[in-house]
This record gives structure tokens, sequence and C-alpha cells, in this order.
């Protein structure tokens, strides 16, 4: 059963002009679009790094700590390792979750309204 759809359309897109990108680039609008995204990118980046070295630095150099055994066989290093792969799931989670809250519809807004359809 073949679902029915309008043909394509044949109407070429509004391409924005140079002069047009350089405006939206300068508006307040793109400014609070870049602060909300690089509020919440920058600050998880040097939190995720923080993180990531202090297990490498702690792997080399507090062998006795990350040795030590927690439960059975898990130590403490096999613990962290693993944290390592929930924390960059989480923040990925969190992300898209503020993408979607907070950036995607400004930036559609924008996208809109230089593509002529606002």
């Amino acid at each position: 059963m073949a679902a029915e759809a309008p043909p394509p359309s044949t109407e070429k897109a509004k391409l924005p002009t140079p002069e047009e990108f350089t405006e939206v680039q300068e508006s307040a609008e793109f400014g609070e679009l870049r602060r909300s995204y690089r509020s919440f990118a920058f600050p998880l980046t040097i939190g995720f790094i923080v993180w990531y070295l202090l297990y490498v630095v702690m792997s080399n150099y507090a062998g006795g700590f990350m040795g030590a055994n927690l439960v059975g066989n898990i130590n403490v290093a096999f613990v962290f390792g693993v944290l390592q792969f929930v924390s960059t799931f989480l923040i990925a989670w969190w992300y898209s979750k503020h993408a979607a809250a907070k950036l995607d519809p400004k930036a559609e807004a924008i996208k809109t309204r230089m593509e002529g359809g606002a």
C-alpha cells in the first residue's frame, strides 16, 4: 500500500547573503544562543578533563590506593574507569536535554528567519 505524498517542491530555498549572515552573527539573539551553549559546554568540558586527568594521575602516582580492593577483585581503579564511561554518557544525555530545551528553539528561530520563513 503506497502512501500518497505531495510532490517535492520546485521552489528554491532563499539563500541568505553574506551580509545577512554577518547581521545575524552580530545580533543579540545569536549572542544569547552562543552564551547559552558556552555556559553549559565549557564548564562541563573543563570538569570532565579534570576528572579524567585525576584518574590518569592517580593511576600513575597512587597505585596503592587505586589497587585497593573494594569488593572481591574489583578495585578502585576499575570503579574509576567504569565511572569514566558513566560520566561520559551522563554528560551526553544532559547536553541533549539542554540543547533540546534551550539551544534548538533559539537556533530554529534564527534559521527560519534566515531562510525567509518568518
